[in-house]
């Protein structure tokens, strides 16, 4: 037994966990359906996807839901972790991708695989490939996804147009990338805001031809703190403090707005959800915007990660069948037609983002979902201290002046011994 599990049960031993399911008291089966967010959420995301659960409660009068939501996603996957060890977990689980091991690897979860093969009503072969393996380990598959999106580079074309800058070009470079960062850079504006969130930086990292953790996925001295990375790493310090072509951390807390969003800065790297705050720009509109795949350092194919929202079905719930139809229902065309309408990602589906693929922006979506890599959080248990390492690990060169070598030894030596005790 590790330590996390042990001090899950004691907490569960304890009572520290969420309680069972409460009665309906009206006959219906009740289904608990976890999900991440605060339950006072007023957007319209979660107005639609309210919309869709009534929806589905009225095609299904025997069956009543019971949402439990959980705000913040380290707590959610904490939480859920609890639910299970004390035998209390939801029937419907929503996966996050980034967090995702612990309940895939750990056998808590039901094998769709079997119950998708034999029902006219889905086929996985209408998913993305590569983003039903989040899920997947060798036949088995313990979630249906619903939405993901790549991480992409984004571009102000209209402050490319003022400063006479090309736009970047499949196959673009990081030399390229770093001109067009200075060319973009004058007096208040900037070439490229840098956010200090592993992983969106953790792609700089891909696309320089290195790893973050071995093969196996047990350890990252000699990987994390090769020196290829610290090549990495010292390329986004000059481009902050040598070349002043992106804010540094400082600056951006002081500016007080988002840099991006504000036209302060021409390029930043993040996921679809971005657009639905493009949208409300005062600087550019959304057809200023240009979607374009990661720079390499040589040139070579780019990679990118994807985030995902799976569902799955607790391997012990006494609900599977009602559970398997809210899968079915969820990841259904009609409904995914309507949840993707709000614009926070791209739908598993490949019909449905065929459909919505009428502008540059989402067949640029579309064209990038292939290189797509599934996240660290999705293969090894406990990626988050990995992340959070990194993020140490960038904090100490950016604002404490250690060199790449000296944050990336420290930060691998950090998390070869959280992955030893667990």
């Amino acid at each position: 037994m590790s330590r996390l599990t042990a001090w899950l049960l004691l907490l569960a031993v304890t009572g520290l966990v969420m309680s069972g399911c409460r009665g309906a008291g009206s006959g219906k089966t009740v289904l608990r359906v976890s999900s991440w967010g605060g339950a006072g959420d007023d957007s319209e995301f979660w107005r639609i996807t309210r919309e869709v659960y009534d929806e589905f409660e009225r095609q299904n009068p025997d069956i009543e839901l019971q949402l439990e939501m959980i705000p913040g996603s380290q707590e959610y996957a904490q939480k859920l972790l609890l639910s299970f060890v004390a035998r209390s977990e939801p029937d419907v689980i929503a996966l996050d991708a980034s967090s995702s091991a612990a309940f895939v690897n750990s056998g808590v979860l039901l094998d769709l695989a079997p119950l998708a093969s034999s029902d006219s009503e889905i086929d996985l072969v209408e998913f993305f490939p590569n983003v039903v393996d989040i899920a997947r380990r060798g036949d088995e598959v313990f979630a249906v996804p619903l939405d993901f999106t790549p991480v992409v580079m984004y571009c102000n074309m209209r402050l490319f147009d003022e400063a006479g800058v090309p736009y970047p070009e499949p196959g673009w470079t990081w030399d390229d990338f770093l001109d067009k960062a200075q060319k973009l850079t004058k007096g208040d504006q900037y070439g490229f805001k840098f956010t200090n969130w592993m992983p969106g930086w953790v792609l700089w990292i891909w696309n320089g031809g290195s790893e973050v953790l071995n093969a196996e996925g047990d350890k990252a001295s000699g990987t994390f703190n090769s020196s290829q990375n610290q090549e990495t790493i010292q390329f986004l310090a000059d481009l902050i403090e040598v070349h002043k072509a992106a804010p540094s951390l400082s600056q951006s807390a002081a500016l007080g707005v988002d840099p991006f969003v504000d036209g302060l800065a021409a390029m930043e790297i993040s996921g679809h959800w971005a657009m639905i705050g493009y949208s409300q720009s005062k600087a550019f509109t959304t057809d200023d915007i240009l979607v374009v795949p990661m720079p390499t350092r040589d040139g070579s194919e780019p990679t990118t990660v994807m985030y995902e929202k799976g569902l799955a079905i607790g391997k012990n719930s006494k609900h599977k069948d009602e559970a398997w139809r809210f899968i079915k229902y969820m990841s259904s065309a009609e409904v995914q037609r309507k949840i993707q309408s709000t614009g926070l990602a791209v739908s598993a589906r490949k019909d449905v983002t065929a459909e919505r693929s009428t502008n540059d922006i989402e067949r640029a979506f579309e064209s990038i979902i292939p290189s797509a890599r599934v996240p660290g959080g999705s293969i090894t248990e406990g990626y988050s201290v990995v992340e959070m390492e990194g993020e140490r690990a960038m904090d100490a060169v950016l604002k404490s002046g250690k060199t790449p070598k000296q944050a990336l030894d420290i930060a691998a030596e950090a998390i070869d011994r959280y992955l030893e005790d667990h």
